[in-house]
């Protein structure tokens, strides 16, 4: 018998958490885990799903604008927010009942509080039981950033406020500039929020495609979100029931709630890591190796608390990685290369592989191929909203290297091209792939020109 009390004992019952815990249990492993929230972790109660309702919610806003155009009556509208934040709520709660159900039928032991690390094989709860285990699993996710050099920070929503808010703002001011200030700027604004975005790069969405930062940025401003770049908020007071934010130009920003979504930290602090010599970055992440093994050899750690690649589906593969590698004894590693992502803003946005940026200083030698037009369901409706598609090429072998698009359906159509990118098929092979038509999708292979930009168009 093991002089251990479990072979598995996981912190943290996210994504990761939970996929390695249930996945570990079913090879035979006695598996003990600890979650002092709701199990689900972000993706389920305060990041993913929750976003994406209401995301469908702020949708309706423009299907009920388009439906004129397609002979549609549709009489006076409004909209409650408590209903959809309820209803929300009510499905994060049945899904988080799901998750724990499942962990408990594969035969983990579940325990409702928070956990520390007080050794290499060893684990206290907040109870003050203390239990031993082969290996450690830390999968404790991340939170909201809170800038403390920010005078009256305290004073700002973050984004997991988002979801329980009592009643919507009437003029929101959301300081930050990636997906989920996007994100959130697009859902207020379509739900009637006055919303103003104040970023301090010269536009949004950093480590995208310029291409398409261009566009979403474009696209923010048409539907209405006042966006301030190269801006820096340098405090925020409160003022008669109002919050000032108060710019490095010395202009004051006034709302009635200010939301602060500038990123996210690894949740490593209090969990007596660097105390057992688990090596922590920078911002406090776990230092792992490409097995996710940490400078500790029983402890490893999976998705955003190692800030390798913040999304669920990576960490659901880091963690069958993980188990493949600890449990069946198989080495495995999870390749982060060419993972899709989007944008879930109006319209959405998706990318896999490199921007073009990355390709010319990688390949020096590139091709592009690009286009913008606007969608056939928008014609009718008298909608503005423009597709754009752009394929990144490199020029030696003819490998399609980036896929980057902004329009209706995009994250759904980047699913299915992330599988090319992977499997690195030429643009050839693209072109030579029949359309179906008439799609948003079938553009991808019907690119045939190289796009010169205008400043390179030396033809008029």
């Amino acid at each position: 018998m093991s002089s251990f009390d479990y072979d598995l004992f996981t912190i943290g019952a996210g994504s990761g958490g939970t996929r390695a815990s249930r996945l570990a249990a079913s090879k035979g492993a006695r598996v003990g885990l600890a979650e002092e929230s709701r199990i689900g972790g972000t993706c389920v109660v305060r990041g993913c799903i929750p976003k994406k309702f209401l995301v469908f919610g702020a949708e309706l806003a423009q299907a009920f604008r388009d439906a004129a155009g397609y002979g549609w009556t549709v009489g006076a509208t409004s909209f409650d927010w408590p209903t959809l934040r309820d209803n929300v709520a009510r499905d994060v709660t049945r899904l988080s009942a799901i998750y724990e159900r499942n962990l408990v039928n594969a035969g983990v032991e579940v325990f409702g509080e928070r956990a520390r690390v007080v050794g290499p094989n060893q684990v206290e709860l907040s109870s003050g039981k203390r239990v031993s285990a082969r290996t450690i699993l830390v999968a404790t996710g991340g939170r909201p950033r809170r800038p403390k050099e920010l005078p009256g920070c305290e004073l700002a929503l973050v984004s997991d406020d988002a979801f329980v808010l009592e009643k919507l703002p009437k003029r929101l001011l959301i300081i930050g500039g990636g997906y989920i200030a996007v994100e959130l700027a697009n859902i207020f604004n379509a739900l009637g929020v006055e919303v103003c975005l104040v970023y301090r790069g010269h536009t949004v969405l950093q480590g995208f495609d310029d291409d398409l930062r261009i566009q979403v940025h474009s696209d923010l401003e048409r539907h209405g979100v006042r966006v301030s770049t190269n801006t820096t908020i340098e405090g925020i007071e409160e003022k008669n029931g109002a919050y000032e934010a108060r710019t490095a130009s010395g202009t004051v920003l006034t709302a009635d709630k200010v939301l602060v979504a500038i990123g996210r930290d690894p949740n490593t602090e209090g969990l007596g890591l660097a105390e057992v010599g688990v090596q922590l970055d920078a911002e406090g992440a776990v230092t792992v190796d490409a097995y996710s093994r940490s400078s500790v050899p029983s402890i490893y750690a999976i998705g955003d608390v190692t800030n390798r690649l913040n999304l669920t589906p990576v960490a659901i593969r880091e963690a069958q990685a993980f188990v493949a590698t600890v449990i069946e004894q198989r080495p495995s590693m999870f390749d982060h290369g060419d993972v899709p992502t989007a944008v879930f803003c109006t319209p959405p946005a998706a990318a896999v592989g490199l921007s073009e940026a990355q390709a010319r200083k990688t390949f020096g030698a590139i091709d592009i191929y690009r286009t913008s037009f606007r969608p056939m369901r928008n014609v009718l409706a008298g909608n503005e909203d423009r597709a754009l598609m752009k394929l990144v090429v490199r020029a030696d072998t003819r490998e399609v290297v980036g896929v980057h698009m902004v329009g209706d359906a995009a994250p759904e159509i980047m699913q299915m091209a992330a599988i090319a990118v992977k499997a690195k098929l030429t643009k050839d092979q693209w072109d030579t792939t029949c359309a179906l038509h008439p799609t948003i999708a079938e553009e991808l292979v019907l690119m045939r020109d190289k796009y010169v930009p205008p400043a390179l168009n030396t033809m008029g």
